[in-house]
């Protein structure tokens, strides 16, 4: 590890007013964690920050030192960039608050939130903006490389409803980002990752969501994958506008008490329906799918908002090992159905599975060259290959199945690009893939805000020249 100077650490204690913890200190063990279990890194310097202040002084102190530096909001991504090795980790988790100003629909939430908190808040209000489908996931990182969930066909992406963002740059200046202030660095913010500083703050643009909802999950065994598949796709590919799926391809039945005994457990594949608008729409979608290739078992009940936000989170829960690869499709033809079907086969864990999103809609409304959003605009199919399993030691072998089932996916794909978010190696070649003719503006605005690439622990982005 490296070796600190004692009397810039003191200084970095005595400039914060949150706790800077280091491995002699307690609680650091506990801090170091990240969500994914096979992330085993340890900080040098944990700064817990209580406000952008303190993340000035952190970054200063790191680079004074020549420590890397890595941003931690809700430490959930896969490749583990929260934490470095030996550097300084900025923590931003007590940055919670949470202001809703319910007659403008709007809300300002600190770096720190996850969406379990930012729906909490908003709900309250019966209002919510597009998020992720995790309930602990952190706000930050989803929404600086673009952010997808079950309100993202009718309201678009978390970044298209950004409206502004609070930025701690490379050289400690603190700045705000907009469509009116620093506008370049905000087109950049909505797509670009964690590449341009970091956001301590963010305000959201909200909508009109529930309070309940309407929600079907559907299951089909293995035994009929290429009838399921092709059935699924024929339904997502046609919902109304208020109706939005989830597609886990390759995942255990639940054990659940809606779940039939004989089938809980069972390998198959689930489509989960929530429904936003009238009752009867998002049954005229449930009842054609059942008349026209019944599912083994379906479930559906209504349920707030929240919940179907946290829906999944048992799925992936806080620890477990984890690695994954995605690509984007733009359809599900015969080929594509028979090589998914064959690759969900060969998993060897049963948490292990395939997620996949039809974004279109309001998604696809949005001009391509709006925000630095990485993947392309038109209609497609976003699949990730999840490796989950309960150890690191157990998850090598899962991580072999995902790269071969990628492999045997990418000629069925719009190439190596893919959603940011999802790019959990360390993979120049695909973060240009997958920003594509943006790249270049993109690596023209790091150049500006850091052109040391201070901030190098994301889908990175080398600053021009």
């Amino acid at each position: 590890m490296v070796e600190l100077v004692r009397s810039g650490l003191e200084g970095l204690r005595e400039s914060c007013a949150g706790r800077v913890v280091t491995p002699r200190d307690a609680g650091y063990e506990v801090m170091r964690k990240v969500w994914n279990g096979a992330v085993d890194r340890r900080p040098g310097v944990i700064v817990r920050c209580a406000g952008p202040e303190d993340v000035e002084a952190a970054i200063s102190f790191a680079r004074q030192e020549d420590l890397e530096i890595s941003v931690r909001g809700g430490g959930h991504g896969f490749g583990g960039t929260a934490v470095t090795d030996g550097g300084v980790m900025l923590d931003l988790g007590a940055l919670r608050t949470i202001d809703v100003d319910a007659a403008s629909r709007w809300a300002s939430c600190g770096a720190g939130a996850t969406w379990a908190d930012l729906d909490a808040a908003t709900q309250v209000y019966g209002l919510a903006t597009p998020g992720g489908t995790i309930s602990h996931t952190g706000i930050a990182g989803l929404t600086l490389g673009g952010g997808f969930g079950w309100l993202s066909r009718e309201h678009g992406l978390t970044a298209d409803n950004l409206e502004s963002a609070d930025v701690v740059l490379a050289d400690g200046r603190q700045v705000h980002a907009s469509a009116r202030e620093h506008d370049d660095l905000f087109w950049a913010l909505r797509g670009g990752g964690g590449n341009f500083g970091v956001v301590t703050a963010f305000a959201f643009r909200l909508h009109p969501v529930g309070p309940r909802v309407r929600v079907t999950l559907l299951f089909w065994e293995a035994e009929r994958g290429h009838e399921a598949v092709a059935a699924i796709d024929r339904a997502v590919t046609t919902l109304p506008g208020r109706v939005s799926a989830l597609i886990a391809f390759g995942m255990s039945a639940p054990v659940a008490p809606y779940v039939p005994e004989e089938h809980r457990a069972r390998p198959g594949h689930l489509l989960v329906l929530a429904g936003f608008g009238p009752p009867e729409e998002h049954a005229s979608v449930v009842a054609a799918l059942e008349d026209t290739t019944p599912p083994l078992f379906s479930h559906t009940a209504s349920m707030p908002y929240p919940r179907l936000q946290s829906l999944l989170d048992e799925s992936t829960p806080w620890g477990v090992a984890a690695y994954e690869k995605a690509l984007d499709l733009p359809s599900l033809g015969p080929d594509a159905i028979a090589t998914l079907c064959e690759q969900a086969a060969l998993k060897g864990s049963p948490m292990s599975f395939l997620p996949a999103f039809r974004l279109d809609g309001a998604f696809s409304a949005v001009p391509d060259e709006a925000t630095a959003f990485g993947g392309g605009r038109e209609p497609h199919y976003t699949m990730s290959i999840v490796a989950l399993a309960p150890t690191p030691e157990a998850l090598e072998a899962e991580r072999a199945w995902v790269r071969d089932a990628w492999s045997a996916m990418l000629p069925h794909a719009r190439g190596t690009g893919t959603y940011v978010n999802f790019i959990a190696d360390q993979d120049e070649d695909r973060v240009r893939a997958s920003y594509g003719r943006k790249y270049a503006r993109l690596a023209a605005i790091k150049a500006e805000y850091d052109p040391d690439n201070v901030f190098h622990l994301n889908a990175n982005i080398e600053p021009a020249g």
